[in-house]
């Protein structure tokens, strides 16, 4: 159908429909809620916004715009719910007047969080690997799993940029640095959208830069910080990605709530960025302009304002966009071409999916469905063992046939540890008590059993993750003192809303390992047996005293239902370490909020006892092998500010076995109108190399990368003097070069291009 004709056939189909037939399009219908109402929700002040379901039928008279998870509110069988998810489609095509099916969506973060699905590894794993093409054959296989059950768009990824390592939602995000985020969350759109499903981006926009942390609290960024860290990972997706629809973020950023915020919900994303998806309502925050902001006098004046902005469809039910939204619209308060406006956007994203020419016999059969098929649990499997970090070696690792182990610590043993707080076990499955996750998962212990079946392996807890009991630490401290190797598995549990230590409402006021976990491991380090510390964590913690006194350190963030197997291989040796920091490890809590990407100021000072430089900084990552960088040569000395940097450099594998090593380019802006960071990341390539073998790598860098906001707050590329450097980390240079940008300053646009271009020849 040609662009003319579906325009023709939507604006034919909404002139026939009533005010209660536009509005039944624009809300979500939330059966069964999945909270307990007595601190089991799934989403925020979910018992308290949301009352006694309707029932389908009559909520749906007038049609339906979305269901909301059908699939992740509750352990349903995939078929058995696909069966029932068709005949509420079917339903709707047969007995509503306009005979419209809804439009499904769940959350698919982790995986799609339907009971028996693939849970792969959390965001902050997907930035460790740096990997986009790895990312993008994962988002293709949740969008597959969600088409098989009919469910047409999944509410992810999480562009936000990790500002705070306090803030619980830390573990949902991609990285510190917005580029990497911007990559791999494109690639994760077009991998999702390629299976014939939407994703849709989160949180839109600023939601990482809360005070002190804590989930849902005002953001104060300037405008600066708003257009050149935060905004950027959302450009890139929608004109790089084409993502098809965008989700509000809850945050108030100095004091005017996103949500109604039309400068940013239609000026940036539809006026500047030509975005022409829906935008979609983060669950109750329309009504949270009246309730919590207080901004609305009521929920009439909520949905007004909302709609107004640029929200298209509220989520997760109707509490605003139905009856009191209607009343404005009579009343003559709010026009009702805003409604139509809304409408038409909704409609023509049904069309694309084919939702307007659906029949009844389109909904009669329902085929055999594996949510864990082999080559999904194979790519949760690469993925994995791309991202595990090693941040530490005395030489202990790889393991050399130790004849007696010791595991111990509170995560050693729980398959929970492996997941994020939006992974169905951790989100959903926790509040159903004795139903089985549907999937096999090896626990770290279970896999290093495995892993070296010729070891003693004793196993001890120790303690929990959280709490102050040490009951268990003398058993602990004397299987560690019998051992030959102790390996000490601690970090966090994923919950929500103070069900955990990591995850939605689970924010940190310290940076300290949660619980007695760090006195567990010191009580082991006094027995003097090599410790080997893994950190299964949500987050970066300051443990600056294990990297001092342990063995080794391996960090792993929520590695998914293959992590255990993925940590068992790097410590054995049968899997190389590859993975890169994609966040900061701090020091301490005083060092928060923090970012590598800091200018002058943001450092160590002679006017100030504290220094924040990290333990371990962004990009910084061990391998068993060695590589070595030479010959970094930039194409042209003299680049236009509208050109680009070619910068190429040699990378060579010196160790005795093959490995994967990520190449990072950085650039420190000498001179600028405003300050700028002392370092930041232009591009990064990943080169697999077996020993002895090197590559050539070519970073094709637009000089949009170095664009920033100026004194009158438009984005620029300035003239001057760049210097680069390829590095193991942003604190490591390795070689140097320096670039001059020449020409006029140039005012960046939508049509310059955002995207390093990057090539590899081996040989």
């Amino acid at each position: 159908m040609s662009v003319s004709t579906e325009a023709s056939r939507i604006a034919e189909l909404i002139a026939r429909m009533t005010l209660e037939e536009k509005l039944a399009q624009l809300v979500g219908l939330w059966e069964g809620r999945g909270g307990s109402g007595e601190g089991g929700d799934v989403a925020p002040m979910q018992d308290a916004m949301q009352g006694e379901d309707a029932g389908f039928e009559a909520f749906a008279a007038n049609g339906l715009g979305q269901l909301t998870r059908p699939f992740g509110t509750a352990p349903v069988d995939p078929e058995e719910g696909a069966r029932a998810l068709a005949a509420k489609q079917r339903w709707l095509v047969e007995h509503t007047r306009l005979g419209i099916p809804a439009l499904v969506h769940e959350e698919c973060l982790t995986g799609l969080a339907a009971w028996k699905a693939t849970t792969f590894p959390a965001p902050l794993s997907w930035g460790a690997s740096f990997d986009p093409e790895l990312v993008e054959r994962m988002g293709a296989a949740i969008g597959a799993s969600m088409r098989s059950l009919g469910v047409h768009q999944g509410l992810a990824p999480v562009l936000d940029v990790v500002r705070d390592a306090r803030w619980g939602r830390v573990e949902e995000c991609i990285s510190e640095d917005p580029y990497v985020v911007g990559t791999i969350g494109t690639a994760y759109v077009r991998g999702v959208q390629s299976s014939g499903v939407i994703a849709t981006l989160k949180h839109f926009v600023g939601y990482s830069a809360s005070r002190a942390g804590r989930n849902l609290a005002p953001v104060h960024a300037g405008p600066r910080e708003v257009a050149d860290v935060l905004l950027p990972p959302f450009e890139m997706a929608v004109l790089d990605g084409g993502v098809d629809s965008v989700m509000n973020s809850y945050a108030e950023i100095d004091g005017l709530p996103v949500g109604a915020d039309a400068a940013l919900l239609t000026g940036v994303l539809r006026d500047r960025w030509g975005f022409t998806g829906t935008v979609v309502a983060d669950y109750f925050s329309v009504a949270f302009l009246h309730t919590l902001h207080k901004v609305a006098a009521d929920l009439g004046d909520a949905a007004a304002q909302a709609l107004a902005a640029g929200i298209d469809v509220e989520l997760p039910t109707g509490t605003a966009y139905l009856q009191p939204l209607a009343e404005r619209v009579r009343s003559g308060e709010l026009p009702e071409a805003l409604v139509d406006r809304a409408l038409e956007r909704v409609l023509r994203q049904k069309a694309r999916l084919g939702l307007l020419d659906r029949r009844p016999e389109d909904y009669a059969e329902v085929g055999p469905i594996d949510l864990d098929p082999p080559e999904h649990r194979a790519l949760a499997a690469r993925l994995a063992e791309e991202s595990v970090v090693l941040l530490s070696n005395d030489g202990t690792l790889p393991l050399r046939a130790p004849s007696r182990v010791a595991v111990v610590g509170p995560n050693a043993d729980d398959t929970a540890a492996l997941f994020g707080c939006y992974s169905f076990l951790n989100h959903v499955l926790s509040l159903h008590e004795g139903v089985e996750p549907g999937l096999e998962i090896a626990t770290v212990l279970e896999a290093l059993r495995a892993e070296l079946p010729d070891t003693a392996i004793t196993h001890v807890k120790g303690a929990d993750v959280d709490g102050a009991d040490t009951s268990g630490f003398a058993d602990a401290v004397a299987a560690a003192r019998d051992a030959e190797l102790c390996v000490a598995v601690v970090g966090d549990r994923a919950g929500l809303f103070g069900r955990g230590t990591s995850g939605e409402g689970c924010d940190a006021d310290s940076l300290d390992l949660p619980g007695v976990q760090r006195r567990l491991v010191e009580e082991l380090l006094d027995t003097g047996t090599p410790v080997v510390l893994v950190l299964l964590t949500g987050r970066p913690y300051a443990v600056d005293w294990a990297l001092e006194r342990c063995a080794a350190v391996v960090q792993a963030f929520f590695p998914g239902q293959e992590g255990a197997a993925a940590i068992a291989g790097v410590l054995s040796g049968r899997i190389n370490p590859s993975g890169r920091l994609p966040v900061t490890m701090p020091r301490s809590v005083g060092a928060q909020p923090y970012s590598y990407l800091h200018p002058p100021l943001g450092g160590a000072s002679s006017v100030s006892n504290l220094d924040p430089a990290p333990v371990r900084p962004f990009g910084y990552g061990l391998s068993y092998t060695t590589f070595a960088h030479s010959d970094l040569r930039v194409a042209e000395a003299q680049v236009p500010t509208d050109g680009a940097i070619v910068a190429r450099c040699r990378v060579t594998n010196t160790g005795d076995r093959a490995g994967a090593h990520v190449v990072q380019l950085y650039a420190t802006d000498v001179v600028a109108s405003v300050t700028r960071p002392v370092v930041q990341l232009l591009g990064y390539a990943r080169v697999h190399l077996e020993p002895g073998e090197s590559a050539e790598v070519e970073l094709d860098v637009p000089t949009q990368r170095l664009a920033f906001s100026d004194r009158r707050m438009v984005r620029v590329v300035e003239p001057g003097t760049v210097r680069l450097f390829i590095g193991r980390s942003c604190a490591e240079p390795v070689l140097e070069a320096q670039v001059e940008l020449t020409g006029p300053v140039h005012e960046v646009t939508t049509a310059d291009r955002r995207v390093v271009r990057v090539s590899t020849r081996v040989g």
